[in-house]
Formats: C-alpha cells, structure tokens, sequence
C-alpha cells in the first residue's frame, strides 16, 4: 500500500508560488513513523488530473492532495476526481449545512445572493464522498476512495492533514519508527553490490535496500552509500547481514550512517 502526495496549481509550476507542502507532509509523517512513497506536482489540467487520479485509483494507492478544490473555474480538482472514479458531482448535504454556518457567522449577507450560492459549490464533491473537517474557515475537504483532498492554504491543509493522518490513516502508523543504516564503502562498483543487495532483500521481509552512489562529495569524494531501511527489528538483522557481505566483497568501508524517525 503506497502513500502518495499530488500537489496541484499551476501557480507552483510556474514559480509564482513556492511549494511548503512536500516538507511539511514529510514532518507530519515521520512524527508518525510514517513516509511517502511518492509525490507528484500537477497543474490544473483536468486531463493531467484525470489520469493522474486514474493512476492512483487503479493502485489502490492512499493519496493526500493539496490544492485545486476551490469553486473558481481554474479549480479543476473535484471534478477531475469525478471523472477518473466515472461517478457524477454532488452537493454534500454535511458541506453545505457548514457553507451555510460560515456564511451566517461571518456576515456574508444574503444566504441566497449569488455570491453565496456560488460558495455552495465548494460543498460540491464526487457522489460517495465524506468530509475533511477544516478548522480554520468550516469549509470542508473531503475523502473518497483512500484519497484526502485539502485546499491548497497550508493554513487549512497541514491541520486537515492531520486530522487525516490521526483519524483515517492511523492504522499506517508506526510506533516503532523507521530505521535507515547504512555503509559509505569505497573502492567497489554498484554492479558488484547488486547480488548482494538482491540477496538482503530477499532473506529479510519488509526490509528495502538502497545504494546512493556520488562521485563528488566533499568528504568522501567517490563513494558509493549502501544501506537497509524499514521497521528498526527488521533492519538490524539485516544490516548485519550487508555489513558481512561487504565485507567479503572487499570494499572499504568508510563510515556508517544512521537515520531514524
């Protein structure tokens, strides 16, 4: 089960805007024992949307999604999510109920003027949807298949997040942590560590291997970082095992690395 993260305007792709999303998501995680498998910036496209969405649907992947939920008609996110499930848009009576609250709340005037119909369609979302309750404004978001869209204000998105994170998502936590340990090792070739790499893997579940090589770095100059992560029980067999491994290779072990959340 893949965790995933789409964030979309294309006031990101142009520049206009900075991305906060990718770092702030990434915290909210790892206080959580938890990391994203993917992330993917995407303008407001609806046909980049729509397969996009497709993609993550047919994975059964679970997404969260800053951006692009608004009522404006560069918006394109509700509807393209629509589209990609094949099930129509539909007034959420729960969103509308709380569109109405804030109208009346913050003196927006005639609960039937224009302006405050057109505000009705942020409550307008894929048939089967529920809710993501939003604590700065009670506009909410909302969640359909195992995919989360907030707006795009980190204001509102980073407490949603985690509303999602704690209320929907807390079976993917992991309270023992997550463990990355790792070898800088010298005077070998990726190619040479490979069977080694496919050998962890396969006698240790659960446990991925990685290989970082670099051919610059300041300290170690050409070097290749060679290492295991994944739940802290399962790693340390693991890491015992591609330490003698490397060993027996011949590498030059430099240093060891260590990371943890």
């Amino acid at each position: 089960m893949a965790l995933g993260l789409y964030i979309i305007g294309d006031e990101i792709l142009s520049g206009k805007r900075q991305d906060k999303h990718f770092s702030k998501v990434q915290q909210l995680l790892a206080a959580r024992g938890m990391q994203l498998q993917w992330v993917q910036y995407l303008g407001d496209d609806p046909q980049v949307l729509q397969r996009a969405l497709r993609a993550s649907f047919d994975n059964d992947d679970v997404v969260l999604s800053c951006g692009g939920i608004g009522a404006t008609p560069d918006d394109h996110t509700r509807a393209a999510c629509a589209q990609a499930l094949g099930v129509p848009l539909q007034l959420h009576p729960q969103a509308a109920e709380l569109i109405r609250q804030r109208i009346a709340s913050a003196s927006m005037g005639d609960p039937d003027s224009p302006a405050n119909l057109q505000r009705l369609q942020m409550g307008v979302f894929p048939a089967g949807s529920e809710i993501i309750p939003n604590p700065y404004n009670q506009i909410p978001g909302f969640s359909i298949r195992r995919h989360y869209f907030v707006p795009g204000f980190p204001v509102m998105a980073w407490p949603m997040i985690e509303w999602v994170l704690d209320e929907r998502l807390r079976p993917m936590q992991r309270p023992a942590g997550y463990l990355e340990r790792g070898l800088v090792v010298q005077g070998i070739m990726e190619s040479e560590l490979t069977p080694l790499m496919q050998r962890i893997e396969a006698e240790h579940a659960q446990v991925k291997v990685y290989s970082l090589p670099s051919v610059d770095d300041p300290s170690w100059g050409r070097h290749i970082e060679i290492g295991v992560k994944g739940d802290p029980a399962r790693v340390e067999p693991a890491f015992e095992a591609l330490r003698r491994g490397v060993g027996e290779l011949g590498a030059q072990v430099r240093t060891e690395t260590v990371r943890s959340i």
